[in-house]
């Protein structure tokens, strides 16, 4: 997930469990198909790629879809995989996703197949890891493949898979993601004809436990933009403050002013809200007031429209602020990804299935969790379903566990069965 560490873990007592509905039982796979799942997860968790340069994992994972016979496309938004198991009827096409790179962490977990893997981050040398779990989601969803190609006959329609590269976020000056798939035709042109009805994902999360599904109806995950704010004074000695504008002064005020924006601007009952400063940086010595200051955050939501107003109301303080201290302030907000926002219908329809695979008692409404995820692009062409999936044993402290990004994040391979029969029944209840 984007910028975002998913420590805040909760306790399963927490949530609302809902009621079991159906009786119909779910496909599962076999112990056979679970020990590829995990060969080939370890085999991607020793060989971790960064974001947009997933090249090895995107052959490792064509030859393996090449291998089932489907129809695969190659290179969409760089790296990314696509491909189409055409069923024997006339009925919808289901999308499955997973994204496929890693994070510039260096891993310190003991397991056998730990990532030694070294790469360039931002002109630096860094350690790579599977540090969010996507090497699992990889594994799942080329285990549903082959899953629903040896059912091909029983499909009244058709299945997109798609392995997703950069949902960490593209490298500085790079597009990438779900947002650039989208852009390239992954709904319409790559497969023309074939325009997914609805799209599942699911996410790995450290802290729950093994096994246990966390959900939400409407909106799960906030949008995520950043902001730069560049405050422009006039240069003067420390000492002779009436000689120019000093912008430090004017940042902290904007800074303070700006929290009013969340605080007493927004209806936050509707939806919350976060804004927050993450960088300050301005001058060069104690006694020089600098001409420069610049003002670096975030700000994460849960409302589309509540996220533009948020963006006018940042603007127009920064703004006003400094013209009132005489300086100036440009303000540049980069739209990240949206609101990741569950179709409540979706959600209510696949919760039965869900519970059945899972157990009931292990399927839980969560919270709104501040993170971002760029499945909510794909959730707004369609109609989306995402779920965390918990891979942290059971006897472990949940609040102890190591969160997603974390260099001693583990994943208890027991999950990937569980997420496995997830992805190939919720296509077959969507037929």
């Amino acid at each position: 997930m984007k910028k975002f560490l998913l420590a805040a873990a909760v306790s399963a007592a927490a949530f609302a469990v809902p009621q079991v509905a159906a009786q119909q039982s779910p496909i599962a796979i076999d112990d056979n198909l679970e020990a590829k799942v995990i060969e080939w997860r370890r085999h991607l968790h020793a060989n971790p790629e960064l974001s947009n340069r997933e090249y090895e994992t995107a052959k490792y994972i064509t030859q393996h879809l090449e291998s089932l016979g489907l129809e695969v496309k190659t290179g969409i938004a760089h790296t990314g995989v696509a491909a189409l198991l055409k069923g024997n009827g006339d009925g919808p096409t289901i999308a499955l996703r997973a994204d496929m790179d890693a994070l510039p962490v260096t891993e310190k977990t003991d397991v056998p197949f730990a990532s030694t893997v070294k790469s360039t981050y931002r002109g630096n040398e860094v350690g790579v890891m599977h540090a969010c779990g996507h090497d699992t989601h990889v594994a799942m969803l080329m285990g549903a493949a082959e899953k629903l190609v040896a059912m091909k006959e029983q499909l009244n329609g058709n299945v997109l898979f798609i392995f997703q590269p950069a949902e960490e976020g593209a490298p500085e000056g790079e597009e990438g993601g779900a947002e650039l798939m989208l852009e390239e035709g992954l709904f319409t042109n790559v497969f023309p004809g074939y325009k997914p009805e609805r799209v599942f994902g699911i996410h790995v999360w450290g802290g729950f436990p093994t096994g246990h599904i966390g959900y939400r109806k409407g909106p799960l995950m906030a949008s995520s933009d950043q902001f730069e704010i560049k405050v422009k004074g006039v240069q003067t000695h420390g000492s002779r403050p009436w000689g120019g504008v000093d912008p430090i002064v004017t940042s902290a005020q904007i800074i303070n002013s700006s929290q009013t924006i969340i605080s007493r601007q927004t209806n936050i009952t509707k939806a919350p809200a976060v804004l927050s400063y993450g960088i300050v940086e301005g001058g060069v010595r104690n006694n020089i007031i600098p001409d420069e200051v610049t003002l670096i955050g975030t700000i994460r939501n849960f409302d589309m429209d509540i996220r533009a107003d948020i963006h006018d109301k940042l603007e127009h303080t920064a703004k006003h602020v400094a013209q009132a201290n005489g300086a100036e302030a440009e303000v540049n907000i980069d739209l990240g990804y949206p609101v990741t926002v569950n179709n409540p219908e979706l959600v209510e329809e696949m919760l039965p299935i869900t519970q059945r695979i899972a157990g009931a008692d292990k399927v839980k409404e969560v919270p709104l969790v501040t993170g971002a995820e760029d499945f909510s692009y794909y959730a707004l062409e369609v109609p989306g379903m995402f779920v965390f999936l918990g891979v942290t044993p059971p006897d472990q402290d949940m609040d102890e566990a190591p969160s997603n990004h974390s260099p001693y994040f583990y994943a208890d391979e027991d999950a990937l069965r569980t997420g496995v029969d997830l992805y190939v029944n919720w296509a077959l209840e969507s037929m």
